[in-house]
Order: structure tokens, then C-alpha cells, then sequence
């Protein structure tokens, strides 16, 4: 039954990690996780490659290609999809800098965009 117009629906603002607001634990890796398979799969679409030649230029099978791709991705490390991409033809950048959050521990982000030119 739709709502009447008056009422009021709750609004909760975002974190801005998705992970973080459904309350799942270590949610800055498992962003950073996913917006790292974002970047494979944006990384094999640039380069239109078939699922078979990217499985083979990565080292994994089509299986593991397949898991990477539709989550979840708590199989996968940072480390590994890295590794990924950098067989992908990416080039990765690490840059450590001291955390800005009050609590002491830092985080992971990923930035950049497979489409943007050196």
C-alpha cells in the first residue's frame, strides 16, 4: 500500500562507504577491494578483451575471473587484484601519508580512473 504524502520518510546520510553504513567489519578494505575490481573490469572493457584472454594475461581461469567480477571479494586481497591489474596494462602509484582521521588508524583509498592518460 503506498504511503500517504504526508508521512515522512527517515533519510540517513551516507558515510560515504557503503560497506561502513550496512555495518560490515573492515569496511575500508572491502571498498578499496571493490573499487580495485571496478578498475579490473573497467581496465579489460577498455581493452576488450574476451573474458578467456583476459583470464589468461592475468595468470588466474575464467572461474576465478568470473568470482573477481561478481564479487564477493573477500577471496581476493588488495595485493592481488593489484597484481591484476598491473598485468592488465596499469600502472599503480602508492602514496603514503599520515591520517587524517583522529583515531589513529589509517585507511586504503583507491583513486584514478583506468580512462585517464598518463
Amino acid at each position: 500500500m503506498p504511503k500517504k504524502p504526508t508521512e515522512r520518510l527517515k533519510v540517513t546520510p551516507s558515510s560515504g562507504n557503503v560497506f561502513a553504513d550496512i555495518g560490515l567489519p573492515e569496511p575500508e578494505d572491502a571498498l578499496a577491494r571493490a573499487q580495485l575490481a571496478t578498475h579490473i573490469e573497467q581496465a579489460i572493457a577498455r581493452r576488450r578483451l574476451t573474458r578467456a584472454k583476459a583470464a589468461a594475461l592475468m595468470g588466474i581461469d575464467q572461474r576465478t575471473l568470473s568470482a573477481l567480477i561478481n564479487m564477493p571479494l573477500d577471496k581476493f586481497s588488495c595485493e592481488q587484484m593489484m597484481r591484476f591489474l598491473i598485468k592488465l596494462g596499469q600502472d599503480i602509484d602508492l602514496r603514503i601519508v599520515p591520517s587524517r582521521r583522529t583515531r589513529g588508524k589509517g585507511l586504503i583509498r583507491v583513486t584514478g580512473s583506468v580512462n585517464e592518460s598518463a
